[in-house]
């Protein structure tokens, strides 16, 4: 196990696109982590994420409702927004944004392949993801928002793709425990997470802690 532990994160550094490395947030300091390429596609896929990210606790914990509008921001392959689409059910929607075209041809070959027909596919920049204003009900991040190198404009673009009361929700590998093994730049404390993200206007409302290496960080748009 070791050995593909550091095999994937061998992986994932040669995926990260660089170019946008070097920015830092002006209210906590933090270094954005740059890009994971769709090259590191793979990684998404393990068969180790069952066990270490534990995808189906993290939606029960967080908590989709049938018929919801709900998007994935940074859907890569499509990992999460499969799982969303078949908690929203045939009344919901999921838009599954990504910044890479080449993400979103592997998700659209997954959709195709597993029959699943409530997923919008949608390409967002760095600074837009593009989503309808003020449509969804939860915005979820998995591993993505440290990644985000105009952090500020994407949550006030996100802000007013929320319906009042609706939900922002990053899941991030907790910055706080050394034994995680994922690259420092690519982890969040709380205490990160809540500065910045309260500072375009959120409330974090619930902190949990049902994952193994990830804090699941829900925050409410007023």
């Amino acid at each position: 196990m070791p050995s593909r532990i550091a095999s994937a994160l061998v992986v994932l550094s040669v995926a990260v696109v660089a170019a946008q490395s070097a920015g830092v947030h002006p209210i906590s300091g933090r270094r954005y982590a740059g890009v994971m390429g769709f090259q590191g596609a793979d990684w998404l896929e393990r068969t180790e994420r069952e066990i270490e990210e534990e995808p189906e606790t993290a939606l029960n914990a967080i908590g989709i409702a049938p018929g919801s509008t709900v998007a994935d921001v940074g859907a890569g392959s499509g990992y999460f927004a499969v799982r969303m689409a078949r908690r929203v059910g045939a009344q919901g929607r999921v838009y599954a944004n990504d910044l890479q075209p080449e993400m979103l041809a592997m998700l659209a070959a997954r959709l195709q392949k597993e029959g699943v027909p409530n997923v919008t596919l949608v390409q967002g920049t760095v600074d837009d993801p593009k989503l309808p204003a003020a449509s969804i009900d939860l915005i979820l991040l998995v591993d993505v928002y440290h990644e985000f190198s105009q952090p500020q404009i994407m949550l006030r673009r996100m802000r007013e793709a929320l319906k009042p009361g609706g939900r922002l929700v990053l899941l991030e590998y907790r910055k706080e425990d050394p034994s995680v093994p994922i690259r420092p730049e690519h982890k969040m404390s709380v205490a990160e997470a809540k500065l910045e993200v309260e500072a375009e206007g959120y409330t974090l409302s619930r902190v949990d802690s049902a994952l193994p290496r990830q804090h699941i960080l829900i925050f409410t748009r007023p």
